[in-house]
């Protein structure tokens, strides 16, 4: 019947037409929209997780039901985040170096290479999940404590932390197994299988919290479960392009010069991905101290944040690919032209979002609160809040287009270190000192520890660094001379 109706043609055109791309050739503005298309929708996808997870938390926990109202178990969620991200350091520094290496190793042709590099990945990431189960399931309510979480929903983020980490393995895979095939040009494949799991959770979150009545620990296994069937997608199709890529037991053996290589362009990365964590958990221990909903406010917020600066963090992939595959094919003539392409997509649609935050942010707000079951000065406080710390932060979605595209430029060539400090310079320098000054001059008698206001200026200002710190080093022009993949990487190997 499928084949009666079209449905396996359409599948196959669909297929052909996001399969896996070979970048360099055609023309940049096209082949870059082709490829980010569905990396957009799969990255939107991909936000459900955790929007779905608050709206669901937030409207549907009650003091009747589950002994704490919408607000707290938003709160809860979200203090556990900064934690989450540091001890994912590990991932992050092995999908950088993983996804430069795939790009240039593909566009290249070096298909022995290319397999050991991703077997290698694969190993590596199996042991950092190990490590991360082993240390982040006993230290979650310590951390929680350092970070001066209140009292009242100190177990539940405890409880949402360590289901988490129990399921870390999943997670991890279905990043990195996805960063893998979009660096091999196959951006349909993660997609479907992101949208598999994205449908997966929003069908056990409402089980699990609306009809169980499980709570926080609800969104917490539909999160794990989700995302281990879309690992599990993932490494089947990855073992089924043998055409390109070949998994065996012998890739899988770590080779030190490949692992030493992914971890060298993969650990700035990393670095910058722990302090910024760390930075992080010092700005919610900030929250944490402003005031019981404030960390809701912060959650909701960082939830519609997910969703603006996904046209950045998409183009931004997709220019990463784009250059490491012209790159490795020593196919410098077309680097300028997919550059000016990346960052006129990157910059129309962040102005998009620019407008729809100034105008709706409030209303934006209010999806993630019950209003009948919070109390009615609380609730205004949170919608309110909320919606002007959107409008403060609008501008720096533009910043944010400007930074991703010359951050993947530089970092597809293999100047990690650049964007690390950089990184470093905006948040820990930057972001952190600067909230807790603002904190501290607009402290006043309802706000004694800050008005939250503080949080998003500061973080405004670190963007807008960061983007013009980001061009000016994509403008020296250092990044052109790295060859990972050519005579001089042989010759230093």
């Amino acid at each position: 019947m499928g084949t009666y109706f079209g449905g396996e043609k359409v599948f196959e055109k669909v297929k052909k037409l996001f399969g896996a791309q070979d970048m360099t050739t055609g023309s940049p503005v096209r082949v870059i929209a082709k490829f980010a298309f569905p990396l957009l929708i799969g990255n939107f996808a991909q936000q459900l997780y955790s929007a779905v997870d608050s709206v669901v938390v937030g409207k549907y926990c009650t003091i009747e039901r589950n002994g704490y109202n919408g607000v707290d178990a938003l709160s809860a969620v979200g203090v556990s985040s900064p934690i989450i991200n540091l001890l994912l350091v590990l991932f992050i520094a092995i999908s950088t170096g993983a996804g430069i290496l795939v790009a240039q190793y593909f566009g290249a042709k070096e298909k022995e290479k290319l397999s050991v590099c991703i077997g290698t990945s694969i190993t590596l990431v199996v042991a950092a999940a190990a490590i991360i189960m082993a240390v982040g399931i006993p230290i979650s309510r310590p951390l929680l404590g350092l970070i001066n979480t209140p009292e009242k929903y100190l177990d539940l983020a405890a409880a949402y932390l360590q289901i988490t980490f129990l399921g870390i393995l999943g997670v991890a895979f279905y990043n990195i197994i996805s960063g893998i095939l979009r660096g091999l040009g196959d951006s349909f494949y993660p997609l479907l299988y992101l949208l598999v799991s994205a449908a997966m959770n929003i069908v056990l979150d409402i089980w699990f919290v609306a009809a169980l009545g499980w709570g926080v620990q609800g969104v917490a296994w539909a999160t794990i479960i989700s995302q281990t069937v879309s690992a599990i997608l993932c490494i089947v199709r990855l073992t089924h392009m043998k055409d390109i890529v070949e998994i065996k037991k012998e890739t899988l053996i770590p080779k030190g010069g490949t692992a030493g290589l992914i971890l060298k362009l993969g650990l700035p990365s990393g670095v910058t991905q722990a302090v910024f964590s760390l930075a992080l958990v010092f700005v919610q221990s900030l929250t944490n101290q402003m005031g019981d909903f404030v960390p809701a406010i912060n959650v909701a917020i960082m939830r519609v944040d997910g969703f603006a600066v996904l046209p950045a963090f998409t183009f931004g992939l997709a220019i990463s690919t784009y250059i490491g595959q012209n790159l490795g094919a020593r196919k410098t003539d077309r680097l300028k032209s997919g550059e000016k392409a990346a960052l006129m997509l990157a910059l129309g649609t962040s102005m998009v979002i620019v407008l729809a935050l100034l105008l709706f942010g409030r209303q934006l707000i209010e999806i993630f609160i019950n209003e009948e079951s919070t109390d009615p000065d609380v609730y205004w406080k949170v919608v309110s809040l909320g919606g002007r710390g959107l409008q403060i932060l609008a501008a720096g979605y533009i910043a944010m287009g400007i930074t991703q595209v010359y951050g993947g430029i530089l970092r597809a060539a293999g100047d990690t270190v650049s964007t690390m400090v950089i990184s470093l310079i905006t948040t820990v320098v930057v972001r952190v000192p600067l909230a807790y000054l603002l904190a501290h001059f607009n402290a006043s008698e309802e706000w004694p520890s800050g008005h939250p206001d503080a949080l998003f200026f500061s973080l405004l200002v670190s963007w807008l660094l960061g983007a013009l710190f980001t061009y000016l080093r994509y403008r020296q022009g250092k990044w052109k001379n790295i060859d990972l993949v050519g005579d001089k990487a042989a010759e230093q190997s």
